[in-house]
């Protein structure tokens, strides 16, 4: 009886030594799996936290987005800002001024200041030129209105987000790759109804008026201001064009941009509303302020 008691016991311990046994490889097994995580894991994030984007990657071009200033903060326009021309060869200003007596090099800014402003201000850079070619024609035509390029781009900005509100952009011509028509004139949606001033030649729509180009001008203002930044025809759809004619428009009935009350009813004959006034005033500082 005593041999087969402790035979059992015996027995009974040989197979309790099988599961542990089996546990304690198991445990050891998962530790060094969890530890070989626990290095893969450091492995991958300081591989994420190293990782640059190539430089071969190309950036999403700007639209001219930009940080403003709260509106409550801004209480008159900002300072006019300058331009630095592009120099010109004597001769060539003296050949191409025209019956204005235009100087001819103050048509263009210089491509480094272009370079420069593009890359503080994140203005895309053609349209850029546009709105300092108009300032510069405006400083010799008009001096004492003091038109600054900062006011046009907020206006540009508002309106079509630079000319690529439609999904294009602006051409090397400086003309938009899709065409930018607003909707109808038609009283509804908070416009003032306007039918339709020119036979749908600019705006495809010969029952009402729409807003075309970059700048967004009805048909009947453009053709009371439009104006050629190199001469010939003006061309909505063209930034050197509707900025030109834009400029022009706000420096109507003897403005000084730089006085508040003139630089505000400028803006409100452009869009009679106190919240686009608002706002194209807090991006004309952000861009002033970013250059």
């Amino acid at each position: 009886m005593g041999d087969s008691v402790s035979g059992a016991g015996g027995h009974r311990r040989r197979r309790r030594r099988g599961p542990v046994i089996a546990v304690s490889l198991t445990l050891v097994v998962c530790l060094l799996v969890t530890a070989g995580v626990v290095v893969l894991v450091g492995q991958v994030s300081s591989a994420l936290n190293d990782w640059e984007p190539p430089s071969s990657a190309a950036a999403a071009p700007s639209d001219g987005t930009i940080a403003t200033p709260p509106h409550d903060e801004l209480t008159g326009p900002p300072a006019q800002s300058g331009v630095t021309p592009r120099e010109t060869d004597p001769a060539e200003a003296a050949a191409g001024a025209d019956e204005q007596s235009r100087p001819a090099g103050a048509l263009r800014p210089s491509d480094e200041w272009l370079d420069e402003v593009s890359e503080s201000s994140g203005v895309p850079r053609r349209a850029l030129e546009g709105y300092a070619s108009a300032q510069l024609v405006v400083d010799a035509d008009d001096p004492g209105c003091r038109l600054s390029w900062p006011t046009l781009a907020g206006i540009g900005y508002v309106e079509t987000r630079h000319g690529t509100y439609a999904g294009g952009e602006l051409g090397e011509d400086g003309s938009t790759t899709v065409d930018i028509i607003g909707i109808p004139l038609d009283g509804t949606n908070n416009t003032r109804a306007i039918p339709d001033t020119d036979g749908g030649e600019l705006d495809g729509d010969t029952e009402w008026d729409r807003a075309v180009g970059p700048m967004q001008f009805i048909p009947g203002t453009w053709a009371q201001w439009g104006e050629s930044l190199e001469g010939g025809t003006p061309d909505p759809h063209n930034i050197d064009d509707a900025a030109l004619s834009a400029a022009r428009y706000l420096c109507s009935d003897s403005r000084d941009l730089t006085a508040a009350q003139d630089w505000e009813a400028a803006i409100l004959t452009y869009n009679r509303s106190a919240t686009y006034v608002s706002d194209v005033l807090a991006y004309a500082h952000a861009y002033a302020d970013a250059s």
